[in-house]
């Protein structure tokens, strides 16, 4: 079970590496609209071969297209937007965080407690993120610093996320609720998506970027996803959460490998204190 989780933490690792690698030659929502299709697509299927459909209550109507939007227009807009800013590491990195926001979002919606490792664990990340900020520089002008706050935000509309479909995945499944919020996602996209100047061409792109394309929209948000909904079914959650810390560790050895990103003292230092502050949160 725990190579399952290793497996899967290195095909989400690998989303970071391709979507920085796809995002240098094709708009990130060019990418994002095949990519929601994609996914679309592939929930749709799993539904159907799980036979996991089920009839929404008309007072979960807002809050499916609440998650919709967190899910496409907001988490992977900013998600694509952000990459092709800044490293895969950084974005790596931000969404390691989202444990953090997690835990601060579930304390003023669902009122759990806080306790003082609790807090240790978020002063420290915060701290750890103010490293890698600095990286740069302060400059809204720089894109590198700019895709970092942008990851960031990506971050917590992930955290908003989780957070606000908890209930609704324990409803009616986390199979079906997810189908659901990707095709109320994706159609909200279709929406913005022709209010913007963004053409696609499908004849200029490779047959590799096809490829890291359909990674993105097939493995990433289903054979991935699938893993990790697998895996939560069989280990306790707390233990599941801990692996999701390899992710940015093992983005930067592809980073490395693939992109030949140099490590810094800000990022490393950064770094290991966001991961050091998320284990204490989580143990919280």
């Amino acid at each position: 079970m725990y190579l399952l989780l290793i497996v899967q933490q290195i095909l989400a690792s690998f989303t970071h590496i391709i979507a920085k690698d796809v995002t240098a030659h094709i708009h990130p929502l060019a990418i994002l609209f095949i990519r929601a299709f994609l996914a679309v697509i592939f929930f749709q299927f799993w539904v159907w071969f799980r036979k996991s459909k089920r009839k929404i209550e008309p007072k979960d109507y807002l809050t499916f297209i609440i998650l919709g939007f967190l899910n496409i227009p907001m988490n992977q807009f900013l998600f694509l937007t952000a990459i092709k800013m800044t490293t895969a590491p950084n974005i790596a990195l931000a969404y390691s965080f989202s444990p953090v926001f997690v835990f601060i979002i579930a304390h003023f919606f669902f009122n759990e407690k806080i306790r003082w490792k609790g807090l240790l664990g978020i002063f420290i990340s915060v701290v750890g993120s103010i490293f890698v900020l600095m990286e740069n520089g302060i400059d809204f002008s720089n894109d590198v610093f700019f895709g970092n706050i942008l990851g960031g935000i990506a971050s917590l509309a992930w955290a908003l996320y989780t957070v606000i479909g908890r209930d609704i995945s324990r409803k009616y499944g986390a199979v079906f609720s997810s189908s659901v919020s990707m095709q109320i996602g994706f159609f909200l996209y279709i929406i913005i998506f022709f209010f913007l100047d963004v053409k696609i061409n499908i004849y200029t792109f490779s047959f590799i970027d096809w490829l890291e394309i359909a990674y993105l929209g097939i493995i990433t948000s289903g054979v991935s996803y699938a893993l990790w909904y697998y895996a939560l079914k069989h280990i306790e959650s707390g233990k599941v959460a801990i692996f999701n810390n390899l992710q940015p560790v093992l983005t930067t050895v592809f980073a490395i490998i693939f992109f030949h990103n140099q490590l810094t003292i800000p990022f490393i230092s950064g770094g290991l204190l966001i991961l050091f502050g998320v284990y204490i949160t989580q143990k919280n």
